[in-house]
Parts: structure tokens; sequence; C-alpha cells
């Protein structure tokens, strides 16, 4: 018998967990493909390794940007991996659960499915991430209570008010992670002229990024190619430059959190005051992201236990109570 599974199919990370066993497979969602041959050289984290360093005709993709799926056939083939992976074959062909992003679309929906029975599912359910981010914080979701979500993931953003088993209000922005990435190295290559990659930029932002000031505050190195000469150069950051150049990130994903707060019922909106937002996601862990979000909608925010695996734990959680959490998967057409 095939193990039903649960995907948290992320723009960052991709995480599996199968019925019985929990999270399975934890992994970058990168796939490193020979141009010439087509053929799949590797995937997670093998692969993220090989970013900016493979020659030309092996490339290190993330078929996933902002939440949508950018190469179906590559997504195709990433599901097909994830299976094997999880030991599913022809014979046992489990029911899985896809975790997707409030914001994409019916194609990208329809695209997903289909993507899942090509690769080897005997049916595939979708789930919308803030509801499975939910359900994995241990939120009480089918009471009539408020519960505010903030998933702040690599590609996008989402936030959503819960109460009696479905979405109030929500904001999905396509900004995460990623972005503030991509800021950091557009700070560097402006201020010192510098070119780094996505990794050293990723890099910069775990040792010393942050959404506010944080005691022991250290500088960092930072290694690249001079853009004038072409030469290797070091440079020295403190974290203050870097939460500027980070603020418009933060500030757009701070805005969201407060647009769906706004947008919620004021009896909704008392129960939020009693129990808090709960932060989850990648994103969640940049230092000081908690405090500021506290600070601008004077609600007290809690940073969940296990913030980059709650999404697929509560879509686990779905799957083992299939039967009676069935009714909060995405309803489809087509």
């Amino acid at each position: 018998m095939a193990r039903d599974l649960a995907i948290d199919l992320g723009t960052a990370n991709t995480l599996v967990y199968a019925r019985g066993r929990g999270i399975v497979f934890n992994e970058p969602t990168v796939i490193a493909l020979n141009t010439r041959t087509q053929e799949v050289l590797a995937v997670g984290q093998e692969a993220w390794q090989m970013i900016g360093r493979t020659p030309g005709y092996i490339v290190a993709v993330r078929p996933l940007r902002q939440g949508a799926i950018t190469d179906f056939d590559i997504t195709e083939r990433l599901i097909r991996l994830l299976f094997h992976r999880c030991g599913v074959s022809r014979l046992n062909r489990p029911r899985v659960l896809i975790c997707v992003p409030s914001a994409i679309t019916s194609v990208e929906r329809r695209a997903v499915k289909e993507a899942s029975h090509r690769a080897g599912a005997s049916s595939a359910y979708l789930i919308e991430q803030p509801m499975a981010a939910a359900i994995g914080a241990g939120l009480s979701i089918h009471e009539p209570i408020g519960n505010m979500v903030v998933d702040v993931g690599g590609g996008t953003s989402e936030t959503a008010v819960i109460s009696l088993g479905g979405v109030v209000s929500s904001r999905a922005i396509r900004c995460g992670g990623f972005d503030i990435d991509t800021a950091i190295q557009t700070f560097v290559r402006r201020e010192y002229g510098l070119a780094i990659g996505e990794r050293t930029a990723e890099e910069i932002k775990l040792a010393i990024g942050s959404a506010a000031p944080f005691d022991g505050e250290v500088k960092a190195e930072v290694r690249g190619r001079e853009l004038l000469t072409g030469m290797p150069k070091t440079v020295v950051i403190v974290p203050a430059e870097l939460r500027a150049a980070v603020e418009d990130n933060v500030r757009q994903i701070i805005e969201a959190a407060v647009e769906c707060l706004g947008a919620a019922p004021p009896e909704l909106a008392q129960d939020i005051i009693t129990q808090g937002i709960h932060l989850v996601g990648g994103g969640a862990l940049l230092r000081g992201l908690a405090r500021r979000l506290a600070d601008e909608t004077e609600v007290p925010v809690h940073l969940v236990g296990m913030p980059l695996e709650c999404v697929a734990l509560g879509a686990g959680k779905c799957l083992e109570s299939f039967n009676t959490l069935h009714e909060l998967f995405v309803a489809f057409d087509g």
C-alpha cells in the first residue's frame, strides 16, 4: 500500500510528509539539469550547492518563482523525483495533498494537479498554505474564534484571518525571502561595486540581516567580484546598512498584515488582540520581524515553534484525519 503524501511545494524549500511517518523530505526546491541531454543530475540540497558553480550546459533552476510555477515540465519532473524518493512506484499510487499559495490562479492550480497525476498520484488535492499553517501551529480553526497567521515564505507572504474552518480575510503578496536576498545583492552592487550571487546574499541575510536593531550586532565580511576590475574583493558590511537595504521588503510584508487585520470583522479583531498573530515560514526567522510586526499592529506576535515545517505538518494532520478535515481543501472546478 502506498502511503498518502502531503507536499509543501515552496519557492525556497520543498517538504514531504508521509502519512504515519512524518516529514521524510526537507530540501531546497532546486533541480539541476544537463541542457544537452535533458537529464536530471541532482535535486534538493545537492542541486542547491551547484547554483552559480556549473559549466554553461548544466543549469540549476528553481521551478517556482514568487509562489508561481515558471516551468511546468520541470515541476512535474521534480514531483516525480519526490515520489521516487518516497518509495512511490507504478504499483502503489498514493493520494497526494499539495499546499499552494492562496495567490495562485485556477490555471496554476490545474497545472499542479495534472503534474501530480502524471507523476504517479492516484488523486491530488490542494490546500491553501495559510490554512495548513494554522493547523500546523495547533490553532483551533473550527471554533468561532479569530486566528491570524502570517506566513512569510521564499516567494510569497500570505496573511489570513481564520474562523470556523474558513478564511475570513486574507492578503497575499509576491514578496518574500528571495526578494530580500535580491535587495541585498542590489545594495552590495550599488554601494560597493561588488557582484555577489544569490547564495552569498542569503548567507549575509542569515549572518547579520534584521528588520530591527538587535543585541550583539557584528559586522560581516563579504567576498565577491569587483565590477570595475573583475577581480575578487572583500568588503565589510554592518547590520544597519542591510536593514536600510531590505526595509522596502519588510514594509510590504508588514503592510499586508495590517491590511488583512483591518479587513477582519470587529469581533474577530478582538479575538486576535487576545490570541495574537502567529508568524510562520522561513522568512519569519528574520531577526526583529516579529518585534516590528507587533509594534506596527499593536498585537502580540508569536513565532511558532517550527516555522519552516509548520505548513507541511499542518497538511500532514489533514492526511492523518482525512475524512474529518477534507472540507478544508480547495474547491476545484475541472
